[in-house]
């Protein structure tokens, strides 16, 4: 897309919505990219306001009020880092104001309220990135080349595993944490659609189905052993319209935490991607193994350089449809099931669940590109199928 170019050398003034919890993060990116001169924090929308202490130094002008914050600093760009329900009212109202965006994931808690967000964003003609960054890693595009190039032959399926460990406190952290709804309004907080969020898109990202128009079927097995709503012990296998399969386990009860990753599985060798770490294991027939480190480029640097030079967005809401398609069936599947009592267990003095064996269930399902049921789970239930709905493909 084309979009309206910024003064070279001018820092983009820009508000942040949301600068506790994970907002800290871009907080600290900003100050980064503020030290370079790319940008300078005109604002931040907080319901509560900041102290200087929280902030850590001299506050910039605040407010509760997105729009008006906009309106009175003069941004030309938002990191909008809020809860998933808020998340399409305030881009519209960013994007109403003609200001650019930086949209944390998950992009929206349902389909309908993810396409009005892009068709939105769309109409005003302002330049929107969704804030996966692991799609800002170079490995990715170099994934897809060894694919295209047969460097393992066939593929036969892409496998993603995340094996967490969250305590109980996690999902007392905010109302919605935990949430599949929250005063009637759809949350779909879980394991899939938000703290491993990352490895489905980036699993859906290197078979080349991104768009929601790409996927053919998905089918859902959603487990809880926390007392939440939401799942923190799930599955999903996403059947692409090209005829491939995506395979994604998760776990927030995991017996000790590990690397999430992707793996490739092809018909000579296979390609590992552990995502938050930019590393690759290449492995193939007649070959040793290869280890390969990459960079990242940073989302938001991304969407500074797209507004001074119109270098291409690496995430666009069209290349998180897929995402969203997934999200969906989630949404709309029977509420998680609870683990039978005999399935979990707590850990002494660490305030958190455990599923025992779960840590070799997400390995397998990742490997075997197989749902638990599937693998024998005594509590696995069997999948829910969600087919798309028609999807505009404009």
């Amino acid at each position: 897309m084309s979009a309206p170019r910024t003064m070279t050398g001018t820092p983009l003034p820009v508000v942040l919505a949301g600068a506790r919890g994970h907002g800290r993060r871009h907080v600290d990116n900003i100050r980064r990219l503020a030290a370079k001169g790319l940008v300078r924090l005109a604002g931040i929308c907080e319901l509560t306001p900041l102290t200087e202490d929280e902030f850590g130094g001299e506050l910039p002008e605040q407010s509760a009020d997105l729009g008006a914050l906009l309106d009175s600093t003069g941004a030309r760009a938002a990191v909008i880092c809020t809860p998933i329900p808020t998340h399409t009212a305030l881009a519209l109202t960013a994007a109403e104001r003609g200001v650019h965006l930086l949209l944390e994931k998950p992009p929206a808690p349902s389909y309908a309220a993810f396409r009005r967000m892009a068709d939105g964003v769309a109409a005003a003609g302002v330049a929107c990135q969704i804030g996966f960054q692991s799609l800002g890693s170079h490995a990715v595009p170099a994934i897809r080349a060894l694919i295209a190039e047969g460097a393992v032959g066939r593929v036969r399926g892409i496998g993603g595993a995340g094996a967490w460990v969250r305590p109980e406190a996690y999902f007392r952290r905010a109302p919605w944490a935990g949430r599949r709804r929250l005063d009637g309004a759809d949350v779909v907080d879980g394991a899939l659609t938000n703290p491993l969020a990352h490895a489905v898109a980036t699993a859906l990202a290197l078979a080349g189905s991104t768009r929601a128009e790409d996927v053919a079927g998905i089918e859902t097995e959603l487990l809880r052993a926390n007392d939440i709503e939401s799942d923190d012990t799930s599955c999903v296998r996403v059947t692409t319209v090209q005829g491939g399969s995506v395979t994604v386990a998760a776990t927030l009860c995991a017996e000790r935490a590990d690397e999430p990753y992707v793996v490739v599985h092809g018909t000579s060798g296979r390609i590992t991607f552990w995502y938050k770490q930019d590393r690759v294991l290449l492995q193939r027939a007649d070959h040793g193994p290869e280890e390969l480190r990459f960079d990242r480029t940073d989302l938001l640097e991304n969407l500074v350089a797209h507004l001074r030079d119109g270098t291409e967005l690496l995430v666009t809401p069209d290349d998180t449809g897929a995402f969203m398609q997934v999200v969906e069936a989630i949404r709309t599947a029977p509420d998680p099931e609870p683990l039978p009592d005999d399935a979990w267990r707590r850990v002494p003095g660490e305030d958190r669940r455990v599923v025992p064996g779960i840590d070799a269930l997400v390995a397998a399902a990742a490997d075997r590109l197989c749902l638990y049921s599937e693998l024998g789970a005594p509590w696995a239930r069997s999948p829910h199928h969600h087919l798309p709905e028609e999807v505009s493909t404009r």
